[in-house]
């Protein structure tokens, strides 16, 4: 027994003393900003230098295999920052990326090494399942299932032995002719902030670190031309490009953000101050680190011309609030800045700082669990499943005259597929694999479904990057001789890191025409002039100018990059198995000159004159064309009908720190279930700058059976409302705003207009109080009956221009002015003419007794 308690005892002081050795930055207990202090009071400055570096892939691999020799001459003494190995398989990183992270936790100090991927639709490591691209996440309009699927990934990564990622993209993309569209989930910042903000959170549960990206105006480059500049000013930079970015960053989840290579207001984003510390750190309070991104340090010497020599881009980087150089050996120089005076230690040691911050708030100095088990975590039937559901909800009716889809298969003999994607499918950038053995094409989904009692031909008719016309004879024929055709056209894309030939779209892809690629409309219209039913797919990564297939072909479908289950997704859509409810996140243009094309557009961005000219009529304001979208955002037609009624806000007038509650009543009026995207856009009536026409503030995916009605809440904080005024400050100005509702930006079913008050305290109104009524408006005043009279007169806009067409009422009497604007009708001397025009505002004209009475309208 004495034995007992002293081997008990001894144990006791034991641990007591090695408790009391332990480094305070091992202790979890303390907080955290306490053992990054005490960690960075421990290294030396070669240990803080590697701490802000990153293995490339290709520093430690040959022919996909890593390199043992040199993965120990490049980790060292096991210390560095960041290693990644994009071209490994999933089996491999786990081998690797365990490897590289049980180094760094031997090291002297034991510093965890982030071990980091590309995910932005799947881990980029073969094998991963591949979920579709973020244009068709954007397109699902349901942030929910994204989240899902994020967290689907993020199980795959730590099978994989990875824990950071270079993802998601938050870009608002508005110039469709970049190669980058594909990889960003609209047009609009709201829905924008809201996918993004679904994925970092799920990530962040999973115990996965997502990396916002790329961190500058960078979504509308001159020309579309992947790392040009930005030209904007600072109030669309704050209210459009980075408000995704604020949106997410202010919820406080985000470890992570990576700098983009291009440059606003002459100044690269790499190296600006005012970007990376003034406002994502000082303003809203990011507290983890910034990561360049591939070379963009190395740039400001060589492509910006804004640094003497790498020396001097480590320093300006690093000095703006950059931490981590991403392939490139700029910070290498550092040492040497700092020993010879160019550079304070501090500014190293905040950057330290930063990673230390981030890595400890993952909890990689104190979570040593075994990695999940590969088989049961990786490209499993529940993921498969996920990315399948996403693919369906992706997938944009775009027409369907005379109801032509659904296809019913027990009406058909044959059906020709054709088209250069009938037969290949497409995963888009940033994943593994461009392969048809790893994932589903519409031809496989359709000759399994209906394959024994339908006749299913395939012609591919034409590639997307050669004017060869000589197939589309065969697949001309395969249209004769079928019941209906599917052509299927589009884009391709790279894979990242191992197969880029004939891309069209995609990081580097950019394009100087919206056509379609190739010789693909040709092929388009041949097949339509057999005068058989024509049903286009458009799979792409980008909308595409289809004015022509707008007009004669009778349905068109959009299936952006869908993932490894786009065949069967779409198959089903096609055959009326699943209700198509995917809504366009982006605009398309009528034209490659129409563009930008985005919906939230400034009132005086879409033309004056409202009198669009056509080939053989010449117009204004283009002389042959209409400054208008052929499709607009939010646009989305389903095999059932919605409508919209009751439109209700909880109060009229509300103070800047309410938030506004409106309910609408959607009912599915169809013959079968679906899913309406109810969508509320808000119109700032007057503001003290110009405002966009209207902007995406909240929206609802819900989901109907034939003839059910619900009654749906969308909600928008006040704060929602606000701008940026002329002095530079964000601020809800007072003053009424219209809610729109409807199922698109340009399909508005209700409005109703609310008001902000100034004055938050004095704001009391009861919920569902009535809106206050003037006496004027209450018991308005007896008028004096005037004498019957003939009166004329000439309609024109501001700009004296004649407008034709225009309704001029006064009473029961109407007439409409004619080819010079001139209008003749009988009213009482006493009367108000009321005139309207489609494409102006409406005005009311007191008579006053004139015979004569010019009317002058304004542009709506």
């Amino acid at each position: 027994m004495k034995k007992l308690f002293l081997s008990f005892f001894l144990l006791t002081v034991v641990m007591t003393a090695t408790a009391q050795l332990q480094p305070p930055y091992r202790d979890a207990a303390l907080p955290i900003d306490t053992r990054v202090d005490d960690l960075l009071g421990r290294m030396t400055l070669e240990e803080k230098i590697d701490q802000l570096s990153h293995i490339h892939y290709a520093s430690v691999m040959e022919n996909g295999r890593i390199d043992t020799l040199r993965f120990n001459q490049m980790m060292g003494k096991g210390t560095r920052g960041f290693i990644e190995g994009f071209t490994l398989s999933g089996r491999d990183c786990r081998t690797y990326m365990s490897a590289a992270l049980e180094r760094s936790r031997r090291s002297r100090l034991g510093i965890p090494v982030f071990t980091t991927t590309e995910a932005l639709h799947g881990s980029v490591h073969d094998g991963s399942t591949i979920f579709p691209q973020a244009v068709g996440l954007g397109s699902t309009f349901n942030p929910a299932l994204v989240g899902e699927m994020a967290a689907a990934i993020a199980e795959e990564l730590r099978a994989q032995g990875v824990n950071q990622i270079l993802s998601p993209v938050l870009d608002v993309c508005r110039d469709l002719r970049w190669g980058r569209v594909e990889e960003c989930f609209s047009e609009d910042p709201y829905l924008n902030g809201l996918m993004a903000s679904a994925q970092v959170k799920a990530y962040r549960r999973g115990g996965i670190s997502p990396m916002l990206k790329h961190f500058g105006p960078h979504g509308e480059p001159v020309g579309g031309l992947n790392l040009s500049s930005v030209q904007c000013g600072e109030r669309d930079v704050l209210s459009v490009f980075l408000r995704p970015f604020e949106m997410v960053v202010r919820e406080g989840n985000t470890l992570a953000v990576m700098s983009s290579y291009n440059s606003w207001n002459h100044e690269p984003n790499s190296s600006s101050h005012w970007m990376m510390t003034e406002l994502l750190r000082d303003n809203w309070g990011f507290k983890g680190y910034i990561y360049s991104d591939w070379g963009a340090i190395d740039m400001l010497h060589y492509f910006h011309h804004t640094a003497a020599d790498a020396q001097d881009a480590a320093r300006q980087a690093l000095s703006a609030g950059l931490d981590v150089e991403a392939s490139g050996d700029a910070y290498r120089k550092i040492k040497d800045l700092v020993e010879s005076g160019l550079l304070d230690i501090a500014v190293v040691n905040q950057a330290v700082r930063r990673v230390l911050y981030a890595k400890m708030a993952l909890g990689l100095f104190d979570d040593r669990q075994p990695l999940p088990d590969y088989d049961r975590s990786v490209h499993t039937p529940e993921h498969i499943a996920l990315a399948r559901t996403l693919a369906e909800e992706s997938v944009v009716l775009l027409k369907n005259e005379g109801n032509l889809l659904p296809l019913s298969a027990d009406r058909l003999k044959s059906v020709a597929v054709i088209g250069p994607n009938a037969a290949r499918v497409q995963f888009g950038d940033y994943t593994w694999s461009r392969s048809n053995a790893d994932g589903i094409t519409l031809r496989q989904a359709l000759e399994a479904r209906c394959g024994r009692r339908v006749k299913v031909q395939y012609a591919q008719g034409c590639d997307m990057v050669s004017d060869d016309t000589t197939r589309i004879a065969e697949a001309v024929d395969a249209a004769r001789n079928a019941d209906v055709s599917i052509v299927v056209l589009g884009s391709a894309s790279a894979s990242l890191a191992r197969d880029y030939a004939n891309a069209t779209c995609g990081e580097g892809f950019d394009l100087s025409d919206l056509r379609l690629t190739g010789a693909q409309e040709t092929l388009l219209r041949r097949v339509q002039a057999t005068g058989r039913p024509v049903v286009l797919v458009l799979l792409a990564g980008k909308p595409f100018v289809l004015t022509w297939a707008k007009e004669h072909v009778p349905a068109i479908l959009v299936q952006w990059y869908p993932g490894e289950q786009g065949g069967n997704a779409l198959a089903d859509i096609i055959l009326g198995k699943v209700n198509p409810s995917g809504k366009l996140n982006y605009s398309f243009p009528e034209s490659t000159g129409n563009t930008p094309c985005y919906y939230n557009y400034l009132p005086t961005d879409k033309g004056y004159y409202h009198n669009p000219g056509r080939p053989g009529k010449p117009g204004r304001d283009y002389v042959f064309a209409a400054p208008r979208a052929l499709w607009a955002f939010g646009h989305g037609l389903s095999y059932t009908t919605f409508t919209y009624a009751d439109p209700a806000t909880d109060r009229s007038v509300y103070a800047p720190t309410d938030t506004i509650v409106l309910t609408v009543t959607v009912s599915n009026t169809g013959q079968r279930a679906g899913k309406e995207v109810v969508q509320l856009y808000v119109r700032d009536k007057t503001a003290s700058v110009v405002t966009p026409v209207q902007e995406l503030r909240a929206f609802e995916k819900v989901s109907l059976d034939a003839g059910e009605s619900r009654r749906v809440t969308l909600r928008v904080p006040v704060d929602d409302l606000a701008l940026y005024d002329r002095q530079m400050r964000r601020v809800v100005e007072p003053g009424e705003f219209e809610l729109r509702v409807g199922s698109a930006s340009d399909d508005i079913r209700l409005r109703k207009t609310i008001s902000v008050s100034a004055d938050s305290t004095a704001l009391q109104e009861p919920a569902n109080a009535a809106p206050a009524t003037s006496p004027s408006a209450s018991a308005p005043a007896k008028q004096k009956k005037g004498k019957t009279m003939t009166i004329q007169g000439l309609v024109t806009d501001v700009q004296a221009n004649p407008v034709k067409d225009a309704t001029v009422a006064c009473g029961k009497a109407k007439v409409r002015t004619d080819v010079h604007g001139r209008f003749t009708l009988r009213a009482l001397s006493t009367d108000t003419l009321h005139v309207t025009s489609e494409a102006h505002r409406e005005a009311a004209v007191p008579v006053d007794g004139r015979r004569t009475v010019n009317v002058r309208l304004m542009t709506r």
